[in-house]
């Protein structure tokens, strides 16, 4: 997204008048995919940007809300989905950046599109799911559990069924002990 002007936000009447305030709705588009792995903002997808920037000793203060529509891949039954999305930050555009990381004022603009950007990534979920009761897939036959047959308790992996047989033996020695099961 670099270079993209839409993310310039005129600050010309506000720039070193502490104490003064904008605020702005705007809609601008994603000038390319924000997100990798199983959650992603579409190129083009419209971005609904609620700013407030505050002018203060130091710089400008950015406070933005975005939201969009997030669309995903389920982690549990990789069918596809959307999802609204919403995510906020806070940023100071420094008239003078002291620091390599810091983000300043260019001329009379700030340009959102850097800290919008990782604010938008970050908070995309790791794990999205389609929905909370997902069963997911089958792990023999790949497909699509039922919510019935994911309810059912799984086969015990061979590899722990010595000790499931020792879970047993357990209980047949505290029933003997116990014989009326108090």
């Amino acid at each position: 997204m670099s270079g993209a002007r839409v993310f310039h936000e005129n600050i010309r009447d506000i720039y070193n008048r502490p104490g003064e305030m904008r605020e702005r709705t705007r809609t601008v588009a994603a000038p390319e995919r924000l997100g990798e792995g199983l959650a992603w903002v579409v190129e083009g997808e419209n971005l609904d940007l609620d700013l407030r920037l505050e002018s203060v000793h130091e710089g400008i203060l950015a406070t933005v809300e975005v939201n969009t529509t997030v669309h995903a891949e389920c982690g549990r039954c990789l069918k596809e989905f959307a999802t609204p999305f919403q995510v906020e930050f806070q940023e100071l555009f420094a008239y003078t950046p002291t620091e390599a990381d810091e983000y300043g004022v260019h001329g009379d603009h700030v340009d959102l599109e850097p800290p919008l950007r990782d604010a938008v990534v970050l908070a995309l979920p790791f794990q999205p799911v389609c929905r909370p009761d997902c069963p997911g897939l089958d792990p023999e036959s790949g497909e699509l559990r039922e919510a019935e047959a994911a309810a059912e308790s799984d086969a015990v992996d061979p590899r722990w069924a010595a000790l499931a047989g020792y879970l047993a033996e357990e209980k047949d020695v505290d029933r003997s002990a116990d014989p009326e099961g108090n």
